[in-house]
């Protein structure tokens, strides 16, 4: 996999923590150095994670679906990309009050803007990618987006949360049919 399609697929990936880093700079005031750490330092840990988890799962099952993987990566970067379109559409949002940067409630958005990175590992194991450098820098832009989310949020408010995740669904749901194209037609 070039390292283009990784970097894509890290933006896309990021593309949840930088929209709820956008809503978590918004409601944060003043924004320290230690919020920007916690959440930057969380999510991109978890993003780097979860397509390790799936890599792991998704080479257990590769011998027995070599021959149509490539559906395979395809269907679930579409569903995820759809997913995370449909949720950026979604009228009703979940608002909290309280510190989005601690405790129970920073874990669960971790692992809630991270899920789909558990999608890709396991398209990466089906692809027969291997997940170490992919997951490295899918970690290192979440984190990065998310910092710079949180500081643009303070900026602009949310007002251009939703934009950026339908972006992010797009762009997924692009490569994954750049994959189908790649497996089908060119090989």
């Amino acid at each position: 996999m070039d390292w283009l399609t990784i970097f894509g697929i890290a933006l896309a990936l990021a593309m949840d923590a930088f929209a709820v880093a956008l809503a978590a700079g918004a409601v944060i005031n003043p924004i320290t150095r230690r919020h920007l750490f916690r959440l930057g330092f969380h999510f991109g840990l978890f993003q780097a994670l979860m397509p390790i988890g799936g890599w792991l799962l998704g080479m257990t099952v590769q011998k027995w679906i070599s021959s149509y993987d490539h559906w395979i990566a395809f269907g679930l970067l579409a569903v995820v990309g759809g997913r995370m379109i449909h949720q950026a559409l979604d009228e009703e949002e979940d608002k909290s009050a309280s510190d989005p940067t601690r405790g129970l409630t920073m874990v669960m958005l971790s692992v809630a803007t991270s899920i789909d990175a558990l999608a890709v590992g396991l398209s990466l194991a089906m692809l027969n990618v291997s997940v170490w450098f992919p997951a490295a820098v899918i970690g290192v832009v979440a984190g990065i987006l998310t910092v710079c989310g949180m500081l643009l949020g303070r900026r602009l408010g949310n007002d251009w949360g939703k934009r950026v995740e339908v972006c992010g669904g797009l762009v997924l749901c692009l490569i994954g049919l750049k994959i189908l194209l790649e497996h089908t037609l060119f090989k």
